[in-house]
């Protein structure tokens, strides 16, 4: 169920005080100071995927802070990903300040001191999850954090896509499904962060965990003909864009795999009583060939007999 506040129907003078703790109870203790001398109604919708929160926030200018009392107060550790959506954020953080515009994104580390200031009306969408979470040495993310990355190409696009489809769906999705929507998040901002710091290897190791999920995906789904890259991309809540390159990664294509994983399946049931009662044809739909000739021709290239010839050959008895 969604987690929702709106002050709209407080009256002016209660919505600066009930503004200030919605915000500290979504995110972490912060010190809101509203720029209105009459606030504008503020709302806050959000939803638990696994170890995500993820909140859509409205509201108008304000500046808010988390100063080193409200560190030392305790609490474990978190990260905040924040995708503008409308108004400009100015953003303070580890030395460094940038101007978060609509259609970009920042990164903020909560166990040390921020300050984000929006000078007007403002939407965002915002992703809270704890910094253990995320498996990256801690040099490479300080790095990063009050960096304005752009939702339009590389690395950064792959994550906006994501996150932005993965809130959209938060709503409907299963417990089971968000705590895997979440962790390709997680994979997802980690390969950012090593895309931007130059470190391949880990890199590859969170693709190679991405990947592994898509793979469970298919296999699970591998008797359906309209299995595809882009049912498989919507499945998994990731771009065709890094479906395609996951699977480029391990040498192969999409399609390559799946071919091959069906063509296994056939080899096997064909030497099987399994044959005798569906036949050629039968098999190959069994493991979503829709097209017998296309199987056959599938099945010649790559055990260099036909589906009958293997069949045959493999059972002496018949």
């Amino acid at each position: 169920m969604p987690a929702s506040l709106s002050t709209a129907r407080l009256s002016a003078s209660d919505r600066a005080e009930s503004w200030h703790e919605a915000v500290s109870h979504a995110f972490v203790p912060m010190a809101v100071d509203l720029l209105e001398e009459v606030p504008s109604p503020g709302a806050i919708v959000g939803h638990q995927l696994g170890p995500v929160r993820i909140w859509r926030v409205q509201a108008g200018p304000q500046v808010v802070t988390r100063s080193r009392r409200m560190i030392a107060d305790g609490g474990p550790p978190s990260l905040i990903l924040s995708l503008q959506e409308r108004g400009t954020a100015l953003k303070e953080q580890d030395g460094r300040e940038s101007v978060i515009r609509p259609g970009e994104f920042s990164i903020t580390d909560t166990s040390r001191v921020f300050r984000k200031k929006m000078e007007e009306g403002f939407v965002f969408t915002s992703f809270h999850f704890p910094r253990a979470e995320l498996d990256v040495p801690e040099r490479d993310l300080r790095a990063l954090t009050a960096t304005s990355f752009s939702g339009a190409e590389g690395s950064a696009a792959l994550v906006a896509t994501y996150l932005s489809q993965m809130a959209r769906e938060a709503e409907v999705l299963d417990e089971a499904v968000g705590r895997r929507a979440a962790a390709t998040a997680l994979d997802l901002l980690a390969l950012l962060v090593d895309d931007r710091s130059g470190r391949s290897r880990p890199q590859a190791s969170r693709s190679a965990a991405s990947l592994e999920r898509v793979k469970e995906h298919i296999l699970r789904n591998l008797r359906d003909p309209d299995l595809s890259p882009s049912t498989i991309a919507e499945a998994n809540f990731m771009s065709l864009r890094l479906l395609h390159k996951l699977f480029q990664l391990e040498g192969t294509t999409v399609g390559g795999w799946i071919r091959t994983q069906r063509l296994e399946r056939c080899s096997r049931d064909l030497l099987r009583p399994v044959a005798t009662e569906l036949g050629v044809a039968g098999v190959a739909r069994r493991w979503g060939f829709a097209n017998s000739s296309h199987f056959s021709r599938a099945f010649r290239a790559a055990y260099g007999m036909t589906p009958r010839d293997w069949q045959v050959g493999g059972n002496p008895g018949r």
